[in-house]
């Protein structure tokens, strides 16, 4: 596989990694339509397990099947899938090398009743479905953020001992945080920074409003623009490393067409990786799913 100087030059950030994790962030930074441009399109199915197969699937029914994501993602061009454990056992052998995969080590589900998430996959796990990166929840503010944050610090190590990379969602919810501050500007800089912090070669945020929740925090924001959504990613990867980490932003709920592109212009605009984005894509039937996604590559290239 050939390289380029925009992958050579994120690459060089990661400083301390070994070769294993360096030639695993490269598999996903030149895969598909967008290789060597430094962005990055990712698909992400694991909305059954977080919200049940029928919110997820029914509207497109041929979704309920793996090998349907396994096939989008390719047929898309993209840079990688990720999912829970079955999800990616069920395609792993046919699929084998066709896609740089992510396995997601933890997930919750919609009836559970504090911010957490459950262990449900290993690193071995990882290892033996040849997974380019593990993938991890943590909900900074949740009454069980300490606990995930030391389990993600024993994931990392391990998956990094095998040369396994490791992508962090970064979800700010619970404790004391309302849920009209979980997408405000500061908390959702501050959550990218916590996952940068934890050595997440990675960082998976949502998308910033312009809000200020944290009191302590308007001071530092006083004269600060954040008018645009550009100008809000620009912050936000600014928050990992000065734009040293790879950083892709959550599609969130389903929403339209043009608001998934715009949307993808402002991360461009604003200097983000890219975007992991599943229900906007796999809830649509496939060819309009793919013309979507065909766009937003286009998107990325700055060729609209």
């Amino acid at each position: 596989m050939t390289t380029t100087k925009a992958v050579q030059k994120i690459l060089a950030n990661y400083e301390t990694d070994n070769a294993g994790v360096k030639a695993k962030l490269h598999h996903i930074l030149m895969q598909g339509k967008l290789g060597g441009t430094g962005k990055l399109v990712i698909l992400p199915v694991d909305q059954g397990f977080e919200h049940g197969p029928a919110r997820s699937f029914a509207i497109n029914p041929p979704a309920y099947d793996p090998h349907y994501h396994y096939q989008i993602a390719i047929d898309a061009g993209l840079s990688a899938y990720a999912a829970p454990l079955g999800m990616l056992e069920a395609g792993a052998d046919k699929f084998a090398g066709q896609i740089p995969t992510i396995l997601k080590l933890n997930s919750s589900n919609s009836w559970a009743t504090t911010a957490d998430q459950a262990v449900t996959a290993s690193v071995d796990d990882a290892l033996r479905l040849g997974a380019a990166a593990i993938g991890f929840t943590i909900y900074p503010g949740s009454d069980h953020c300490f606990e995930m944050m030391e389990e993600i610090r024993e994931l990392r190590a391990e998956a990094a001992s095998v040369g396994i990379a490791t992508v962090i969602w970064s979800y700010p919810r619970g404790g004391n945080l309302p849920k009209s501050g979980e997408l405000a500007l500061d908390v959702g800089a501050y959550a990218a920074h916590m996952a940068t912090l934890l050595g997440a070669h990675i960082i998976k945020v949502k998308l910033p409003s312009d809000h200020i929740e944290q009191a302590d925090a308007k001071k530092a924001y006083e004269g600060f623009d954040a008018s645009t959504q550009a100008k809000r990613v620009a912050h936000v990867v600014q928050s990992c490393f000065a734009g040293r980490r790879i950083v892709v932003f959550s599609g969130g709920a389903a929403k339209g067409a043009d608001a998934v592109y715009q949307d993808a212009r402002d991360i461009r605009d604003g200097g983000g990786n890219g975007s992991i984005i599943g229900r906007n894509t796999f809830q649509r039937p496939r060819e309009e799913a793919l013309a979507m996604l065909d766009r937003l590559v286009k998107i990325y290239k700055g060729r609209e």
